[in-house]
């Protein structure tokens, strides 16, 4: 009753005790056990099966092994069907069974991680799973937080702690928790015992930005908020220790909450095969009807004169009743149309598909020494079928790693390499890095490869000291120096830390802080600067400023922001500057890099004083206080002397440009779901080429209200509809060369327009009233970019597409913000990265790096749905060829379910004689190789319009296989009706009669696969040719005298095919069968080419031609940035880190080591030597549009088909 109670009860507030688990138990709340598999021991069968039979196929199949089991009309061993039919569901079931097992050891492996739990006055080590709400436990830094709880205490002053939040929302930059006052100082074992506070909270949801609650305790109340949990998934930075009361566990926490279920994922293919399996089971009931009415008609009026030779059974009565046994009768024997074999040689086929992924070199990547894996069998074929690609953007798209790659200092750049010559070179691998040895206190890896920037440190020159001396004050970073001279800097994002280790290594190394001061080691000279004042960073801003006195008593004014922000406030003497600086930051902005803009001002000590005074008084106003601030801050920020600028590289995966405009030109829609800032996910939208300058518009949706955003989305629609009536005139530009449809240059012209929503935006957005709205304008945009959602809106999304567009998607991630995304998407695709394995173990294929998605999907994935269709297409000829042969024999031998063919035959034909060819062209066969696969992308288009396996292409095969078992029965009737042996006598038994159809039958469906096959392996030969010759040394064995004498009830046909294919008459009959059963459609297929060739068509003419040259290996070119668009200042800062150091809550009791500077190194002599120079020949897609002339002389032509030009 208990269970029932907690399974149906509605939790509408939590009431939380601390210390009291008698008291919370009584809620029956969840405990901190986690379960992300399917079964267990005793659901695994009964749910399994339940899984396997909601295929068509399956229940048909047990069907008729019942209907095999009534001896009265089964004309077949039962042990046929119950044997392949046990096979296939044992088969399934173990692979099943496989996935769930490694499901179950990743919870328990989570589940047995070991927390401090404080029972009894004792801090004890439990496992995770034990942790239950109400337990107050004690985290040490860089653990991952055990539950959602409440923050009590911490070692940092204040109750502050630091965390990283990269498996819930992909950011890997620190953010600020802090305990109440009144809880700050339990920080005693003692004091947290008698701590018996009650938390009363909302209940469990999905809310990651969103948490409700008050702390009852001694009589008052407290306020709670998100500022005040530390939620499971989180990694405790920075922090030496902090306490907690868990509020959530378990399966109720957040970040489960956000997970989403594992779903039973089935392919289209399969679906549609089970609609195909009722088609045909209507046909078979059409056709059993007809033979039952035929025997019907035959019994009452011919049957009854033979019941003296051919008596009825005693149960059957009358020819009505026997039509009734002879339907049934036929039901078994036409079944195979749909043979069993067929489901065991599908999931052969796919786990060999399966194994091929596992095995490809060119999805290996041998820094981090990961395979590619696929970690399902079943979804293949759908790889090739895909037409939007939600991704994740850190740690997919991006590495995450901010790097200082190059700078603007008093009109000089600084970060280029050139040669002898004065030719700027590209930077690789091999080019040598700039010589940091004068500096004891560098970071050893960092890299940078301009010698003239450090030559100009050592000269002294005045801006650039003066450049750095900037990026060494003006940021919020907190620094940790373990040990001397080992620095360890703990930055709110990494736009700043890569800053402040730049400035480190060129010299000016910062070392300590206090709210009141800054340390720095200046070219090995310890100054402490005096910080007057932090002018904190937010989004309107977009600058940050810190004021601050040297040893001199001169005090300085220190911003950086963004250029356009900056700009604005220049002294009109930095005019000129500006300009110079202006074209820099363009070029930088082109290359893909985040750029930032530096200032300073001199500031007068009196005025600076009157100024202090007014923001002493600002600080204290109750209303309005944060506008008259921002008044204050603009006031001093005016007047302000240019610096120079500087260009992070947000550092993308390899490929990744690349990757994306090859899919783009398969027309697979790329979607980006990030839980990253709107301009931080805009700007590496820039870098990978997703956001062009040359787009009609990017229309930005971030309303906060339900009206705001549909009158925003409405109006985006109306803009692209209105505009594109327009242009779509002046972009239809006919396409006379073959490939031209593949150009990337043309793709990305024709495309115009993109699309960014912010989180709180597509929260209304995927209101039922507007989700409608909002898919329309984003199927209408090149690019569609979603920034700020969180783990449950990127599965809606998903979600969205996938129940109104019926469009096969692809989710790929690499964190558990991920996980539910990617069991919600079709195809779920885990990247083995830096945020841990949970998208891997939730996902259905994993590899290492997100360029790889692009030989996934166009050559396996492409390859693994051809090879499907053609298997079932071919499948579906032959058993249609085969076993409608009975239905023809059945008007010629009074519809009494008598079979043409010997049972042998039946048995074996889909099990020996036809299995392995088809299984070999299933498994090798390729209509182009891997390189043209990547290099002409529209080859992929088919399958996303479903074109090689329908409804329309089974009903083609279905004709040809029943014309082909037509011909096969009537050719040798009619011909055995006419013909006589050498000796004069006639051809009259049945068995010769059957041996000769089911020898034409071999040799025709042997052919016939001989011409569908695209790729010619040595295995193919072996299986189609040797099939042949062990059917002959079958039928030979079979119908020899030997084995008739051992089993002579089991082997009638003794010596039919010793004199029957003795016969020159049976092998001129067998050889116009097969002629005009393969003629036929040989032509069709031959004018079909001919007249009307497809893309794939002409690329394997192509490929035919070019099959004597040596494959040429394409290499991937960084595709460059076309964009001038400039980044603003770090989009990952959060608001109020200036406040928090100035006021020292953040700062250790302990004194920070002593910040003196090691002596000064003497000058390093410059070098650069010869560079080396990299020339990348061809792009991820470089298409070589050939064109064949009549005497087959090839010429290429200038590749169209670059995605990087």
């Amino acid at each position: 009753m208990a269970f029932w109670r907690r399974n149906t009860y509605v939790e509408k507030e939590r009431h939380v005790k601390a210390n009291a688990r008698d008291y919370n138990d009584k809620f029956a709340y969840t405990n901190n056990h986690i379960k992300t598999s399917k079964y267990n021991i005793f659901t695994f069968l009964p749910i399994n099966l339940f899984e396997q039979f909601q295929r068509v196929a399956n229940a048909y199949f047990l069907v008729l092994l019942i209907l095999q089991l009534i001896p009265e009309i089964s004309s077949l061993s039962w042990f046929t069907t119950i044997v392949p039919l046990v096979l296939v569901l044992v088969i399934t079931a173990v692979k099943d069974a496989t996935d769930d097992y490694f499901r179950h050891k990743s919870d328990q492996q989570v589940n047995n991680r070991q927390s401090q739990v404080l029972v009894r006055g004792v801090l004890q080590n439990e496992k995770w799973m034990n942790i239950c709400v109400g337990d107050i436990i004690k985290l040490e830094n860089n653990q991952f937080v055990a539950a959602d709880i409440l923050l009590l205490s911490s070692s940092e002053p204040y109750g502050l702690c630091y965390i990283e939040t990269a498996e819930l929302d992909g950011e890997t930059n620190l953010k600020v928790r802090q305990a109440l006052t009144v809880t700050s100082d339990l920080g005693d074992i003692s004091k947290l015992m008698d701590f018996d506070g009650e938390v009363i909270c909302e209940p469990p949801n999905n809310k990651l930005d969103k948490f409700t609650g008050t702390l009852c305790w001694r009589d008052n109340k407290y306020p709670l908020d998100n500022e005040k949990m530390l939620l499971r998934g989180c990694v405790l930075r920075n922090t030496e220790w902090c306490f907690g009361m868990v509020i959530f566990a378990g399966l109720q926490t957040k970040l489960m909450q956000n997970c989403g279920r594992t779903k039973f994922k089935r392919t289209n293919l399969d679906k549609l095969m089970n609609t195909l399996v009722l088609w045909i089971f209507a046909l078979l009931i059409c056709m059993g009807v007809i033979l039952a009415i035929g025997n019907t008609i035959w019994e009452n009026q011919i049957g009854s004169n033979f019941q003296v030779f051919l008596p009825w059974n005693e149960f059957q009565r009358n020819a009505v009743f026997s039509g009734f046994l002879t339907f049934w009768s036929y039901i078994i024997i036409l079944n195979t149309v749909v043979p069993i074999s067929l489901y065991v040689s599908v999931e052969v086929l796919r786990l060999g598909h399966s194994y091929f992924i596992n095995w490809d070199r060119k999805m290996y990547n041998n820094r981090t020494n990961t395979a590619a894996q696929a970690r399902t069998t079943t979804l293949n074929e759908e790889l090739g079928q895909v037409e939007f690609v939600f991704s994740d953007k850190t740690g997919t798209l991006t590495q995450n790693i901010m790097v200082f790659s190059k700078c603007s200092i008093n009109g000089q750049t600084y970060g280029d390499v050139y040669d002898e010559f004065d030719q700027k070179v590209e930077i690789t691998e091999k080019t040598p890095c700039v010589d940091f040895s004068f500096n004891p206190l560098c970071d050893r890896k960092f890299k940078f490869y301009d010698s003239s920037l450090v030559d100009a440190i050592k000269l002294e020159d005045t801006a650039v000291q003066e450049f750095f001396r900037l990026l060494a004050l003006c940021h919020t970073v907190m620094p940790e120096e373990k040990s001397e001279g080992h620095l360890v800097y703990q930055a709110q994002s990494p736009d700043e830390g890569a800053l402040v280790t730049a400035a480190r290594n060129f010299g000016f190394v910062f070392r300590a802080r206090t709210p009141e001061t800054i340390t720095l080691c200046e070219m090995g000279r310890s100054v402490t600067y005096k910080l007057l004042a932090i002018l904190d960073f937010n989004n309107v801003r977009k600058r940050m400023s810190v004021i601050v006195k040297n040893p001199q008593g001169h005090i300085k004014l220190y911003s950086k922001g963004a250029d356009t922000i900056i700009f604005e406030r220049l002294d009109p003497s930095s005019d000129d500057l500006m300009y110079t600086t202006s074209e820099h930051l363009s070029e930088f902005a082109g290359e893909g890099l985040r750029t930032l803009a530096l200032a300073y001002k001199d500031l007068d000590e009196d005025y600076f004083d009157v100024w202090m005074k007014k923001l002493l008084f600002a600080s204290t106003v109750i209303e309005n206080r944060e506008d008259q601030l921002a008044v204050l801050y603009e006031e001093l920020e005016q007047g302000l002397k240019l610096l120079g600028a500087t260009a992070i590289e947000d550092k993308l995966q390899e490929g990744v440009p690349e990757t994306i405009a090859c899919l783009n030109l398969a027309d697979i829609k790329i979607w980006v779901l990030t839980g990253d800032k709107l301009e931080t996910a805009m700007n590496i939208g820039y870098s990978c080429n997703m956001l062009r300058d040359d787009m009609n518009e990017v229309f930005v949706i971030s309303g906060y209200t339900l009206l705001e955003v549909q009158q925003q989305l409405r109006n985006a629609k109306e803009h692209i509809l209105g505009l594109s009536r327009v242009t779509s005139a002046a972009g239809d530009v006919e396409k006379t060369d073959v490939f031209a449809d593949d150009s990337v240059f043309e793709e990305t012209i024709i495309a115009e327009y993109a699309l960014v929503i912010n989180g709180h935006s597509l929260a209304h957005a995927l209101e039922p009233q507007l989700e409608h709205t909002l898919l329309d304008l984003a199927c209408l945009c090149k690019t569609v970019i979603c920034c700020r959602v969180t783990p449950m809106q990127k599965a809606q999304v998903v979600e969205l597409v996938k129940r109104h567009r019926r469009a096969i998607t692809l989710a790929i991630g690499d964190g558990a913000n991920d996980v539910s995304m990617i069991k919600t998407a079709h195809i779920g695709v885990g990247i083995s990265g830096q945020e841990g394995m949970q998208a891997v173990l939730a996902s259905d294929y994993s590899f290492a790096q997100f360029r790889f998605l692009q030989r996934l999907l166009l050559v396996h994935g492409r390859w693994s749905y051809f090879r499907m269709c053609n298997f079932l297409c071919y499948f579906f000829y032959k058993n249609f060829a085969f076993t409608l042969v009975h239905f023809w024999y059945g008007f010629f031998c009074g519809f009494s379910a008598q079979t043409v063919y010997d049972q042998w035959f039946i048995t074996l034909f889909n099990i020996v004689y036809t299995s392995l060819p088809v299984l070999a062209m299933g498994l090798f066969d390729q209509d182009v190789n891997d390189q043209n696969s990547l290099r002409y992308p529209s080859l992929y288009k088919p399958g996303q319009q479903n074109l090689l396996f329908n409804k329309h292409q089974f009903f083609l095969y279905t004709l040809q296989g029943m014309a082909t078992s037509f011909l096969l029965f009537f050719i040798p009737y009619g011909a055995f009706s006419e013909m006589v042996k050498e000796d004069g006598t006639h051809f009259s038994d049945q068995q010769t009669f059957a041996v000769t159809i089911a020898t034409s039958l071999v040799i025709v469906v042997s052919v016939q696969i001989g011409l569908v096959t695209h790729y010619w392996t040595a295995v193919n030969h072996l299986f189609i040719w040797g099939s042949l010759i062990v059917y002959f040394a079958i039928l030979f064995a079979m119908q020899s005298d030997g084995i008739f004498g051992i089993f002579p009830r089991s082997f009638p046909f003794i010596g039919t095919a010793r004199n029957c294919l003795s016969e020159k008459s049976v092998w001129l009959i067998i050889l116009l069968t097969t002629v005009v059963c393969v003629v036929p459609g040989l032509a069709v297929s031959f004018l079909r080419v001919d007249l009307f060739p497809t893309l794939r068509d002409k690329v394997r003419y192509l490929q035919q031609c070019r099959k004597k040259q040596r494959p040429q290996e394409q290499n991937l070119r960084r595709v460059r940035r076309t964009s001038s668009r400039r980044s603003a200042y770090a989009f990952s800062h959060q608001q109020g880190y200036g406040e928090l150091i100035t006021s020292g809550k953040n700062m250790r009791m302990s004194t920070v080591s002593s910040a003196h500077c090691p002596e000064r190194m003497p000058h390093s002599s410059s070098w650069i030597e010869n560079m080396l120079k990299r020339n990348n020949e061809v792009s991820c897609i470089s298409d070589e549009s050939t064109e064949a002339s009549e005497n087959s002389k090839r010429h290429t032509e200038i590749p169209k088909q670059q995605c990087t030009e």
